[in-house]
């Protein structure tokens, strides 16, 4: 049984999804009850699941005041769907988990000022942080103007989940990784005059360097995997979806993401771009990149659509149709595709279907990390 079924099995029932049904504020409940309790146990065990440079950053006052929110909110909404309700599940499992963490703590946990760091840790703060921020701003827009009408529970919804925990909780491993082909294969390349020379440039060239040279970097990467057999069945994974939506950008081989980060850092590690625009454009790309993966329907002015990649582009390149595939391959700037040959975004139409043509790529994320290595019926 796939986990979507498993889940299906204890959360659903026959009384719909409308407004008043006990549905949002359940499902609401549940989500803010995990919340909850994964940032009281980050109080609690700061060392092993914190990440240092979020920790010493955070406003912990404002911390504490957010998760007693979150706990009391998950509690209400969980009571109240359970009145509206028939079947208590959703509410009360909100309810349980709300409970849970004021249990143990809520938002008072005591923490010694003296904290020291694991030699590893997990990243489960900034998984927190980024999954909270991520929904406020994307399951809203997404009820407001999808594109399809589609379920937050899609087909894969949980295999997708279980990428993006993955990705932020090992935050330590995917940063050394990201960093590695740079520090240790390119270090002799670099050259302390020209990286002198990019830093003494404004902040705001040097962070549209940054998107130029990094997207530059991603389709050279990007399209080595369309067009490489042993490389496409890692980056197949990716394609695999058949839903498009802020979530589904997160479905990436771990082969996929360390090659192409990795990859795409060497030569802004080269050119040595200063802290503050580097970091902004780290921000913009995990906004962006979840962006065009969004199940929105707006549109853009055309020169717009030219400049910067925007979700109707994107869309087309997971499109299942034949003459969208390997196309597309730029991320942040559409004209790459332009330029190279492989732009394809017919004016004012979006894809009618996702995925792979007869795609054989498993469902499940276990299933999803072993088939391109021990696949035998490959693509």
């Amino acid at each position: 049984m796939s986990l979507d079924r498993f889940m299906a099995r204890i959360f659903d029932d026959d009384e719909g999804t409308r407004i008043g049904s006990g549905w949002l504020s359940g499902t609401s409940s549940v989500f803010l009850g995990v919340l909850g309790l994964g940032g009281v146990a980050c109080f609690w065990f700061p060392e092993v699941l914190t990440t240092p440079d979020i920790r010493t950053r955070l406003p912990i006052p404002a911390i504490r005041v957010l998760i007693d929110i979150v706990i009391g909110l998950a509690f209400l909404l969980g009571l109240l769907s359970t009145l509206l309700r028939r079947r208590k599940v959703l509410g009360a499992t909100g309810m349980a988990l709300a409970l849970a963490g004021s249990l143990f703590g809520a938002g008072h946990v005591p923490v010694d000022g003296s904290v020291t760091t694991a030699r590893v840790y997990l990243g489960l703060d900034w998984f927190l942080l980024n999954i909270l921020l991520l929904c406020v701003l994307f399951v809203p827009i997404e009820r407001i103007w999808p594109l399809r009408t589609q379920s937050v529970f899609r087909p894969g919804w949980t295999t997708d989940t279980i990428y993006f925990f993955a990705s932020h909780l090992l935050v330590q491993v995917s940063t050394l990784m990201t960093l590695l082909p740079a520090r240790v294969l390119f270090s002799w390349a670099v050259n302390p005059a020209v990286q002198a020379a990019v830093q003494f440039q404004p902040v705001a060239l040097q962070f549209v360097e940054c998107v130029f040279v990094a997207d530059l970097s991603e389709y050279a990467v990007h399209r080595v995997f369309h067009r490489t057999k042993w490389l496409w069945p890692f980056h197949a994974v990716h394609h695999s979806s058949t839903s498009m939506d802020w979530l589904a950008g997160s479905r990436l081989h771990v082969v996929d993401v360390v090659l192409t980060r990795g990859l795409t850092f060497v030569p802004l590690f080269l050119l040595g771009f200063d802290t503050g625009p580097l970091y902004a454009y780290l921000t913009f790309v995990s906004l962006h990149a979840v962006f065009i993966h969004a199940n929105v329907s707006w549109r853009f002015p055309r020169v717009v659509e030219e400049l910067i990649v925007t979700p109707r582009f994107h869309h087309w390149h997971h499109a299942a149709e034949r003459a969208a595939v390997d196309k597309n391959f730029a991320v942040h700037l559409p004209w790459l595709d332009r330029l190279f040959g492989t732009y394809y975004c017919p004016p004012g139409r979006w894809p009618a279907e996702y995925g792979i043509e007869n795609s054989r790529v498993p469902e499940g994320y276990l299933a999803q990390l072993t088939w391109p290595v021990t696949g035998r019926d490959r693509m």
